[in-house]
Parts: structure tokens; C-alpha cells; sequence
């Protein structure tokens, strides 16, 4: 099997993700077949390797085929592949529970598949929370400009992310949205921190108005991805649970993206110092090898549906929820951050790749280049339509997989790069971006 063959066999039959298809098609945007992964690498089917810039969507972190996660697999699926969760329970899925309550503070874990769900799953049990406490007029939400939660019906509610949204408009029930904290918003004279408390004032402002119709605040700590990499100051978290606290408003932290040790801490919000009412996890929790979302909130809301009538108890569920396989993925996956030092080797990681990174970082077109943890982020000054797709394909042809969000370059690797990997992303990442540029001559 060749690249072509492939290719053709999916476009005849798969309809793919977060893409309009006759690009691929048209080969505007050729496909890219894989038929394995190894560590930081894709290959495809004929022997051409592309370094994983972006974690394949965040999700991987050791690696792909990581050994230990795949041998925890192969056991798993000697003992048991697949068992509903409704009246029934089974090892890795209370002990996944255990280790996830130990890790958050929170108690009794809810699972999904995917990050879309588990928002669903935060947001309905807040509003049913408010409901079976005598508040059911409590029902509303409130997300950050340039908030992403999901694409599912429910998440896009509090998704703030135009393209997503347009098409199903008549299908959301939008919530209100409030000023992000992106600290790129600094005016003259401004840091971070400043940004974060005029963030902060504009919800407080907000929520004094209608706080008594609000369930939740939901953010995704630290780094709002989808936006383009937009960062904020810790400062903003801790002056959000405080309104959240003052205004009986639920806090919830997405995060899908964040956590696992992507900004440097086990989880974002850690970074602040805050506990939250619901935590949505997702992507990172397996390893990047199978679907898994969970939602863990606190004793107080569990307590609230816990009662002899049906209808109070929470009435959501999918038919993999808490998949064997996939909570085993996600134990062994968790033993790894226990027999590794893995946050700080990963801030040695990141030293390494700044200063393979630093040719980039200094571009005369660059604005705003920022990191947290293992996460780095370039806003390129350009008017060149289709900035995005062009810049991806020539990284691909410079082996790296890296996509950008609209002008802003970012890259999200796995934790085990090492010198040779990052001077490949780094080269190739550079590269890229001055065959990008070339094209504006092109075009004038």
C-alpha cells in the first residue's frame, strides 16, 4: 500500500474532521496517510517521517507506542474488554477513580469520551445541582471571549469561536461571555497581571447582575488553546473563585488541553493555588491511545443527587463510559508521572527547545512569543490569505506536523524530545515560516 492508494481509499469513504473536504480532494491540502508511530515520530506508508509538533491534537504525551502503556493494554484486554458501567463496576475504573480524586482534591469521577463530553457533563450537573437545591431558575452559563469547549450542542454554547458556531446558531443556547484575560490585550504600560484584574473586574461587574440566573463560570486555566495560544496571568484564577465563591456561581476549569502537565504544573490551575467545583480532563488522560473524559466535582454536588427519587439523581450516560481498556490506558499513563520525574525533566525539555527555538522566537515577524510549560506560541505579522494552510504544508515538507491557529504559530510536542528532535522542530518550524513569507511576493 502506497500514500496515493491510501489517500484515495479515504477520500471515498471517510468523511474527516474539522475539514472541508474538497481541499483534500482538489489536493489544496493533500492527506497525509500514517501506518505507524514511534515515540516523537508519524511514518507513513512510504517510509517518510513527520516529528508530532502538536501532540496529534494535544492527547500524546510519552510518546506514541509507548511500551508500558501498550503492555497495560494487552493485559487489560486478556481480562476484560468492555462492561456497561450502569449497575456495574470493575478494577480500572475505581482505581483510575481513586488516583484522579487524590490528584484533584475532588471526589466521585464521572466518565465520557471525549472533551465535548465531558463540558456536557459539567455543565448539566451544575444546572441540575441548582435545581434539586430549590434553584432551578439558576440555569445559565458564562464562558471568556475566545473560549473553546467542544463542538457538541451543549459545549458550543460556551464555545466563543465563530466558524464552530455559525452554521448550528438556531441549535445553541448561547451563553453570555465575558472579556478574556489574554494578556496580548496589554496596552501601554500594562503587564499581565493588569490584564488579568481588568478581566476580572468586567466579570465581577457582570455576575452582580446576574449572578441569580448563573450555574457556572467555565475557563480554561492559563492558556486558551483554540484562541490562538492566548495566556494569562495566574492572577485571574484566584480573582474568579473569589466571585465564584461570593456570587454562588460554580467554577469550572476545562482542563482537556491543560492538564497532565502541559503548562508545567500536574494541572493549570494548580499554578494559582485554586480549587475548582468541576474539573473536565480529557486528551492527555490515556497517553494520546484511546478515548477517556471524566468530570470530577466536589462532595457538595454529589450529595445534592443522592436520593431515593430517580429523577434527582443524574440521568446522563454514554455506552463506553468508563471503558476498561481505556481507564487502564489511563492508569498506566498516571504510573508514569509517579516512577518519572516527568515535570521536571520536561523543564529541562523546554530550555532545550528555547534555545533551538530562539532563531523563531527573534523573527523580525514575530509578535508576542510566549511559553508556559511545554507549550510555545508565535503570532506571525502577515496578511498572506490562508496563512494557516500554507504555513502547514511547507512544515510538513520539512517533516513536522505543526498547524497553526490562524496567524499564531504554536507547537505542543511530547514530553520525550530530546536534542535531535528539537533542532528538527525547530529547523523545520523556522523553515517553514520563511518559505511561508515568500509567498507574499508571489502574491503582490
Amino acid at each position: 500500500m502506497d500514500n496515493q492508494a491510501m489517500s484515495q481509499r479515504s477520500l471515498q469513504h471517510v468523511w474527516h474532521p474539522c475539514t472541508q473536504m474538497k481541499q483534500h480532494a482538489s489536493q489544496a491540502v493533500p492527506l497525509v496517510p500514517v501506518s505507524r508511530a514511534e515515540g516523537v515520530w508519524l511514518y507513513d506508508f512510504e517510509g517518510n517521517r513527520y516529528l508530532d509538533g502538536i501532540s496529534s491534537w494535544w492527547v500524546n504525551l510519552f510518546g506514541h507506542n509507548h511500551p508500558a502503556i501498550r503492555a497495560a493494554l494487552v493485559d487489560q484486554l486478556g481480562r476484560l474488554d468492555h462492561v456497561m458501567l450502569a449497575g456495574f463496576t470493575h478494577q480500572p475504573v475505581v482505581e483510575l477513580s481513586e488516583q484522579l480524586a487524590a490528584l484533584t482534591g475532588l471526589g466521585h469521577a464521572f466518565y465520557g469520551s471525549d472533551g465535548a463530553s465531558a463540558t456536557e457533563i459539567a455543565l448539566k450537573m451544575s444546572a441540575h445541582y441548582w435545581r434539586n437545591t430549590g434553584r432551578p431558575g439558576k440555569c445559565r452559563f458564562v464562558g471568556l471571549a475566545g473560549g473553546y469547549h467542544g463542538e457538541t450542542v451543549g459545549a458550543l454554547a460556551v464555545t466563543d469561536i465563530a466558524i464552530f458556531r455559525e452554521a448550528y446558531a438556531p441549535l445553541v443556547r448561547l451563553a453570555a461571555t465575558v472579556p478574556s484575560p489574554d494578556a496580548r490585550a496589554a496596552q501601554s504600560g500594562e503587564s499581565a497581571a493588569d490584564v488579568a484584574q481588568r478581566a476580572a473586574a468586567a466579570l465581577e461587574t457582570w455576575l452582580s447582575e446576574h449572578h441569580q440566573e448563573t450555574a457556572a463560570l467555565i475557563v480554561e486555566p492559563l492558556v486558551q488553546c483554540a484562541a490562538g495560544m492566548a495566556m494569562h496571568d495566574a492572577s485571574y484564577l484566584r480573582r474568579i473563585r473569589a466571585l465564584c465563591d461570593r456570587y454562588e456561581v460554580h467554577l469550572v476549569v476545562d482542563e482537556i488541553a491543560t492538564g497532565f502537565g502541559r503548562t508545567g504544573t500536574m494541572f493549570a490551575h494548580q499554578q494559582a493555588g485554586t480549587k475548582p467545583d468541576f474539573i473536565c480532563l480529557s486528551k492527555g488522560l490515556t497517553g494520546g491511545t484511546l478515548p477517556l473524559s471524566a468530570v470530577l466535582t466536589t462532595d457538595t454536588v454529589y450529595e445534592a443527587f443522592y436520593d431515593d427519587e430517580v429523577a434527582r439523581g443524574f440521568l446522563h450516560s454514554h455506552s463506553y463510559t468508563g471503558n476498561p481498556l481505556a481507564c487502564r490506558a489511563a492508569l498506566a499513563t498516571l504510573s508514569l508521572f509517579a516512577q518519572t520525574d516527568i515535570l521536571a525533566s520536561n523543564a529541562v525539555i523546554a530550555q532545550t527547545l528555547d534555545k533551538a527555538l530562539a532563531p523563531l522566537t527573534t523573527h523580525a515577524r514575530i509578535r508576542h512569543a510566549r511559553r508556559l510549560g511545554m507549550i510555545w506560541a508565535w503570532d506571525v505579522d502577515t496578511t498572506l490569505p490562508h496563512f494557516s494552510q500554507r504555513y502547514h504544508q511547507h512544515a510538513m515538507a520539512h517533516g513536522v506536523l505543526l498547524r497553526p491557529i490562524g496567524n499564531t504559530i504554536y507547537a505542543m510536542p511530547p514530553y520525550v524530545m530530546d536534542e535531535e528532535s528539537a533542532a528538527h522542530l525547530a529547523s523545520g518550524a523556522l523553515a517553514a515560516l520563511q518559505a511561508t513569507l515568500a509567498e507574499e511576493t508571489n502574491l503582490r
